[in-house]
């Protein structure tokens, strides 16, 4: 005899599935159909890594990571929506790869302060090359790309940034759960990857061309 939840199209795991499925698509075509623009939905990520920026110069770390992960989901977002709704631009993407460094950048520059101000000095410095490193990531495949070369190897993509910053600034007093602090080890992680990634994407450029000639 079959089991009823292999079978039944409204009940038991396949029928949740499914409705979950249904709901989420719903709820795309709805948003879809709505006036809300990509553009509309990178500001609001960048507005949640302002208010991320606020929260952790008041040393608030709990709600700073909150904020700043919701920022950043708003980020991945704008990409998606404009390629599902059709309403994506030449300049709509242009604004969301800006914003997207200007979010990560300013969120930073905030740990920085922080460490600054806490009298520690080479975590403030690992903040700054940290920063360097995540726009040197971006601009050798913005340059790669410009020569016709595909360049998304590496490391320390954005995402992985974002994963490796959220856990730092979350944990940055242990979260309560412990007598450690995660913040600066998230920056020196940041820092090693991003340079990685950099060599790696120099080097995958350099096979690309010397391929082609």
């Amino acid at each position: 005899m079959e089991s009823s939840s292999s079978t039944s199209p409204g009940g038991g795991p396949n029928g949740s599935r499914n409705g979950a499925q249904e709901f989420r698509d719903q709820a795309r075509n709805r948003l879809i159909q709505s006036r809300l623009t990509p553009n509309a939905i990178s500001m609001v990520g960048l507005a949640g890594s302002l208010i991320a920026v606020v929260l952790i110069t008041q040393e608030m770390f709990i709600l700073g990571g909150i904020a700043f992960i919701i920022g950043s989901v708003m980020d991945t977002l704008d990409g998606r929506y404009s390629r599902m709704s059709g309403k994506g631009t030449l300049f709509g993407a242009f604004l969301d790869s800006t914003l997207d460094r200007i979010s990560e950048g300013i969120v930073i520059t905030a740990i920085a302060w922080y460490f600054a101000e806490s009298g520690d000095s080479l975590a403030a410095a690992a903040c700054v090359y940290a920063v360097l490193g995540s726009l040197m990531v971006s601009y050798t495949r913005a340059r790669a790309e410009a020569l016709g070369v595909e360049c998304t190897v590496g490391l320390a993509t954005r995402p992985v940034r974002v994963v490796i910053l959220s856990i730092g600034i979350l944990f940055a007093e242990g979260m309560g759960l412990g007598d450690f602090e995660l913040l600066a080890p998230a920056i020196y992680v940041m820092a090693a990857l991003t340079t990685v990634t950099v060599i790696q994407r120099v080097w995958h450029v350099r096979r690309a061309l010397i391929a082609e000639t």
